[in-house]
């Protein structure tokens, strides 16, 4: 007797950036008490249901070589790694978390480690490897952040740069039996100068290329990519596209997890500019050269904004056409599509919420906390349809002999 394959989706698990809320606890209390902000963040993420958090690290503003003002997105130290995060400290949060139920998906430290100058990569590198320490301490399995650029080099010589100098990071990666997650934000505005991709680790393509390099040197493991369509949507790129050339290219593994924010093109801003963003008159050069004022350095992200803006996911209205022509993120398609195509166990890959809506930027938690609340929800049930649809039509429908209606999105359509 033909047995049916029973219906089991499986879903992702949801969990949110801690920069979603930078000031959740005033720096002033934080500063004196720096785990103070993780228990609290722990508690906040049980109240809008998040069953995970993405603990954010980062220099401290007296530390960094980037002043706020210079931030599209200012980064949150939620963890906060002045002082060595040891074992008491571990201890102290781990208790938080089993107090609250709220566990953690990974860290990210998000920043440029391929930075010019020496003395500046050093302070980066040193940062890291201490962000590595409390994510073993904690019992996380990956750190997530960018791979960088130094934009005095090519990009070939930059390849050369990442092997001597990014690889030894992996290799104190390995040996803390951690992965590094890269997420491909290209950067634009990292810099007043008229590069654009200021994160080598940008697409498929570059993936590829660095990771052929780790397999070099015996860590092709710790090698692995944190997907964020609005990256690809600001690159006019489609996720099922990016995810079917990352199967056909043997590359199906790479992806391990997932950053969910949107995307929403400004049709008219790219009707002005291209897809390369503002080029001149920004703001960022005055008088014919790089403005030092941080508040200035700020307009280079114009290469990005005059063209786009982030979407906190289910705050925004979509237009089918805007799907088809890559100009916003098919929410559901990309859940769909990450299960048809890629090497992922969904019920083991986190679906992380990351918020840089600008104008629901609330640093305010009780303002903020029911659209973190109603995203994670629209994050949840979309995973959910798409789990659904998956275990209908790839499991239980083929073992009953029925056929599936219609075509879906494709990749490659021109």
């Amino acid at each position: 007797m033909h047995m049916v394959t029973p219906y089991q989706p499986k879903h992702m698990k949801l969990s949110v950036l801690t920069a979603a809320l930078q000031e959740l606890t005033p720096r002033e209390l934080r500063d004196n008490d720096p785990d103070l902000a993780i228990e609290e963040w722990l508690a906040f993420s049980r109240d809008i249901g998040s069953p995970f958090i993405q603990l954010s690290a980062a220099l401290h503003p007296s530390e960094s070589d980037v002043p706020a003002e210079a931030m599209l997105d200012p980064v949150a130290n939620t963890l906060d790694l002045r002082q060595a995060f040891d074992a008491q400290r571990a201890q102290r949060v781990l208790a938080a978390m089993k107090d609250t139920g709220v566990g953690l998906s990974d860290l990210g430290y998000f920043d440029n480690m391929l930075v010019n100058d020496e003395q500046t990569r050093k302070m980066k590198h040193d940062f890291m490897l201490r962000v590595f320490d409390a994510a073993s301490l904690l019992g996380a399995e990956a750190v997530c952040g960018f791979v960088g650029r130094n934009p005095s080099l090519s990009m070939d010589q930059n390849l050369v740069m990442f092997e001597e100098v990014f690889v030894p990071l992996l290799k104190e990666a390995k040996a803390r039996g951690l992965s590094y997650r890269v997420e491909q934000c290209p950067m634009p505005g990292w810099n007043t100068t008229d590069i654009w991709h200021n994160n080598i680790a940008y697409a498929p393509g570059p993936w590829i290329a660095l990771h052929r390099i780790c397999e070099k040197h015996g860590l092709g493991d710790q090698f692995r990519i944190h997907y964020d369509p609005s990256h690809a949507v600001l690159m006019g790129q489609d996720t099922r596209s990016i995810f079917q050339y990352l199967k056909d290219e043997g590359y199906g593994f790479l992806i391990e997890g997932f950053h969910v924010k949107g995307q929403v093109t400004d049709s008219r801003g790219v009707s002005a500019w291209g897809y390369g963003g503002q080029t001149m008159e920004r703001g960022d050069w005055i008088d014919g050269k790089p403005s030092e004022n941080p508040a200035d350095q700020v307009n280079a992200w114009k290469k990005q904004t005059t063209i786009c803006e982030h979407e906190l996911p289910g705050s925004a209205r979509h237009d089918p056409l805007a799907y088809l022509q890559n100009r916003t993120v098919d929410w559901l398609d990309h859940q769909l599509a990450a299960r048809e195509l890629l090497d992922i166990d969904p019920s083991k890959t986190y679906l992380v919420v990351e918020h840089e809506y600008p104008p629901a930027r609330i640093q305010d938690r009780e303002k903020l906390a029911p659209l973190l609340k109603g995203s994670v929800d629209f994050c949840r049930a979309i995973d959910e349809a798409a789990a659904a649809m998956y275990s209908m039509q790839h499991e239980v429908m083929p073992s009953l002999g029925i056929p599936v209606q219609g075509f879906g999105r494709e990749a490659y359509r021109s």
